[in-house]
């Protein structure tokens, strides 16, 4: 037989404060919201004049239990199960509503609700529901998916919209407040008798999880615990330390407004109500992004969710770029019930997505230097234009990377795109930083760490330094352990004071497991613990992301440093290594099942294989007064080919080589730049690959490939050649530059890539020939990795035809006498080049700033 809602309800609203009393409200929990108490009102559980009034005391945790203990002592019978249904569904659903309501913020701007025509008419339909058994079985076994719960939902729905909530959002909400309902029904079934109980629980433990259940788990799981992990290795959380920073907004050409900064996370926040924009934070190492990243996707869980719901994806953790956006998302989240178990889980109205994709530039090596970036950006365009069209979804993107991941593709960035850059930290936010330190370490030593600061005997590039978050922690760590100094800095400038910085935390560590027992017991020096975490950052910069396998961790140290493996054999010795590798920079890679490690910071992993490069360049110089370089030329190029034959060489790794190197007593740049020299001409001509016998190129292809079974990056000998030249390259042009710097070296150094003007060695058609080898594996590929460093460079006299310099750096470049038709210059920097004499006929100059360019008439 039918049940009226209506006839049910009468009871409830003949004394509202029998449901609960104002007293309850500190025993069962936060005070109800505006938005639960007018959607009462609505249901008929609320008269609305006393609202004001009871608001203060009410409390609705545990409203559905306390419904159906009052309807059996009002009418002095048991329920049935369409009574039982009948008084707690609509209770739960105010209950669900309630918990969403004390966090959601949407919700906690509804004000009063006025009872217009369209809400009378979804109550009226709401108590002349008829709710049989049949319905009501629907709603335990489902309850979202019942009638009943489409009657509350329309009638919650109305309310919202009239409210000013758009109804996209609306349609949200209620689904969620839906899908909350049943674990509120459950303790109900406590009040009823056990005939009834029993047929209630057999059908609400019948409910099946669902795609909600799902993405609970995941936010749970996966997002609040991001702020909870602990800072590298110490006892406090990112949570403790973390301040919100500041950005500047940038044009479409990347230039920043003349304007003041402004607050990221208000930014971000803002951004979320235009629909059709991607949002992009760029900013250099060590700024805050993955830290920013981790924060706001946990406070829109908190605050917004369910209109947005975070999905934050480290993008170093895509292997594969499928043919869209979507495929890329169903196999880089196919672990996730809601996405593995629903195709549909883009296109579903009651769920919408925030995606923050962290580090752009730790793509795999093919994606940053190949079409695949070029075929991600035009991804996310189409996936934003795509989901934000009538009928719209509405999910929204916001990427994180370093500004130079965008060297050279500017052009091809959507033209949707609305980018910032993160600012260094200003007095105020320092301040708010040390406040945060204070209680982690101690008013004391947070004072003591500021005074060091403001001594004036303190470099003004430490002090620049202690405006980047990630320096900032390093630099306060020091002084907390009395590893910093204002001595350790003297006669340093530049990149110099950063090197200081990341060697004093490097041998923190080395020091840390020199007096571990473990480690004493496997023989082994804390130098040969320094080459472990040299060699892995090798490992990953060669594995064409940000993560490295073990097994080719292992290989290598088999092969370079068998004293290693073989002292560390026994469980104790093994047991040290791994400590090694765990300790403040290494970690196990996320949800990796194949034994694979990664940087804590990816800048770690930078500085130790600039330090490994280092020490390799002083070892291709030492010489034997006899026999001269004790490395011979064969030598030297295969290990050219090893430490350099894949993965280009990035400004930030470049930076740390040449501050190292120029620090460093053993440092010969000429004889350096002649061996250099020798191999670049070399491989110009091919010999290296042209080789009739197993070439180079192969026997590294044969090594890396080992390792990369799981990757669709292609990988030959071609790419491998391509790479070490490039490399190679990159390194003679820093050499020019370094000696163009020293008096003593000027006349000693220089290199022209197509050798000097009107000398044997010239050969106008190199550079173009080099070009258009690099194109082979990708048209983007050699303004990607040589672009940035082509700035001083020598290019008087030098053939280009029609080879693509999008956005390379020629700041300052000689390019006197040269010919560089339909040559492809969109947005590269020209600012205090020489152009006397080009012939630049059909060459695109569009998006570069002509004002401190140099040329003369024979310009054309």
């Amino acid at each position: 037989m039918a049940t009226q809602l209506k006839k049910i309800w009468q009871f409830l609203q003949k004394d509202v404060r029998e449901l609960w009393q104002p007293t309850e409200a500190a025993e069962f929990g936060a005070e109800v919201s505006k938005a639960v108490l007018e959607f009462a009102i609505a249901v008929g559980l609320l008269v609305a004049p006393p609202v004001a009034a009871v608001a203060a005391g009410l409390s609705f945790v545990g409203i559905a239990t306390r419904g159906i203990k009052l309807y059996r002592e009002k009418v002095n019978k048991q329920p049935t199960l369409e009574e039982f249904v009948a008084i707690a569904s609509p209770l739960a659903y105010l209950e669900s509503l309630n918990e969403l309501a004390q966090t959601n913020d949407l919700l906690k701007q509804i004000g009063t609700i006025s009872i217009s025509e369209p809400i009378k008419q979804q109550m009226e339909k709401l108590r002349e529901f008829h709710l049989d058994e049949n319905l009501a079985k629907n709603a335990l076994q489902c309850f979202p998916k019942s009638e009943l719960a489409q009657v509350l939902n329309q009638l919650f729905s109305t309310q919202l919209q009239q409210a000013g909530i758009d109804k996209n959002h609306a349609q949200i909400l209620t689904a969620w407040v839906a899908w909350g309902t049943p674990k509120y029904l459950k303790p109900a079934t406590a009040e009823i008798p056990d005939s009834v109980k029993q047929l209630a629980e057999v059908y609400l433990t019948g409910q099946q999880p669902d795609k909600y259940d799902s993405i609970d788990a995941y936010l749970k799981q996966r997002i609040a615990t991001k702020p909870l992990e602990t800072v590298f290795d110490e006892t406090f959380i990112f949570q403790d330390i973390y301040v919100p920073l500041k950005a500047r907004r940038l044009d479409g050409n990347g230039k920043p407004y003349e304007e003041e900064p402004i607050d990221l996370e208000t930014w971000a926040k803002e951004m979320l109500d235009k629909p059709d924009k991607v949002m992009f934070i760029q900013g250099g190492p060590g700024r805050g992004k993955s830290v920013f990243c981790r924060m706001f996707a946990d406070w829109v869980r908190q605050h917004l969710h369910p209109i947005w719901t975070p999905i934050l994806i480290r993008l170093r953790d895509i292997r594969t770029l499928e043919n869209s956006l979507e495929a890329t998302w169903r196999t880089q989240l196919q672990n996730l019930d809601f996405v593995n178990s629903d195709a549909g889980w883009l296109t579903d109205k009651n769920t919408r997505f925030l995606f923050l994709l962290d580090g752009f530039d730790e793509l795999l090596m093919a994606g940053r230097a190949g079409g695949g970036l070029k075929e991600f950006l035009q991804q996310i365009a189409d996936f934003q234009r795509n989901y934000n069209q009538p009928p719209a979804v509405g999910h929204r993107v916001l990427i994180t990377g370093r500004p130079l991941a965008l060297q050279g593709i500017e052009r091809l960035m959507p033209s949707n795109l609305e980018r910032v850059e993160i600012e260094l930290m200003d007095d105020s936010i320092q301040q708010q930083w040390f406040r945060q330190w204070s209680a982690q370490v101690g008013e004391s030593e947070s004072l003591e760490f500021q005074s060091f600061l403001q001594n004036p005997s303190c470099p003004d590039r430490v002090k620049q330094l202690a405006r980047e978050p990630l320096l900032l922690y390093l630099l306060a760590r020091m002084h907390r352990d009395k590893n910093l100094n204002v001595q350790m800095f003297e006669a340093v400038s530049g990149a110099g004071a950063k090197i200081r910085v990341y060697e004093q935390s490097v041998n923190w560590v080395l020091e840390k497991q020199r007096q571990n027992e473990n480690f004493r017991l496997t023989g082994l020096s804390t130098e040969d613990l320094r080459r472990i975490l040299q060699e892995a950052a090798l490992c990953v910069v060669q594995s064409g992301g940000e993560s490295a396998k073990i097994t080719m961790l292992e290989d290598r140290l088999n092969r370079l440093l068998a004293k290693l493996i073989e002292q560390a054999k026994n469980t104790a010795g093994e047991k040290a290594i791994n400590n090694a590798l765990a300790a403040f920079y290494l970690q196990p890679c996320e949800g990796d099942r194949g034994g694979a490690v990664e940087f804590t910071h990816k800048s770690f992993g930078e500085f130790l294989f600039a330090q490994l490069l280092k020490e390799s360049l002083e070892e291709w110089t030492e010489t034997d007064r006899r026999r001269g370089y004790k490395l011979k030329d064969e030598d030297l190029y295969k290990e050219i080919y090893d430490l350099l034959g894949y993965g280009g060489l990035t400004p930030e790794i470049v930076e740390y080589l040449m501050a190292l190197l120029d620090a460093s007593a053993e440092f010969k740049p000429v004889e350096l730049f002649q061996r250099l020299e020798d191999f670049y001409l070399q491989w110009c001509e091919g010999e290296f690959i042209d080789q009739e016998t197993e070439t180079l190129p192969q026997k590294k292809v044969q090594q890396l490939k080992k390792y990369w079974q799981d990757s669709n990056i292609r990988l030959g000998q071609r790419q491998v050649d391509i790479y070490a030249g490039l490399n190679g390259m990159i390194l003679l042009l820093e050499l020019n530059r370094y000696a163009q710097s020293k008096d003593d070296l000027k006349d000693k150094i220089a290199f022209h890539p197509c050798g000097e003007k009107d000398s044997d060695s010239f050969d106008e058609l190199r550079l173009h020939r080099i070009i258009s080898y690099s194109n082979c594996i990708g048209i983007e590929d050699f303004s990607v990795i040589v672009g940035p460093f082509l700035n001083s460079a020598n290019l008087y006299g030098v053939i280009l035809y029609g080879v693509n310099l999008n956005g390379v750096n020629l700041n300052s470049a000689n390019i006197i006498d040269s010919t560089l038709y339909g040559v492809n210059l969109n947005g590269a920097d020209l600012n205090g080049a020489n152009l006397d004499g080009v012939s630049l006929t059909g060459a695109n100059f569009n998006g570069i700033d002509l004002k401190n360019i140099t040329w003369d008439e024979d310009t054309k």
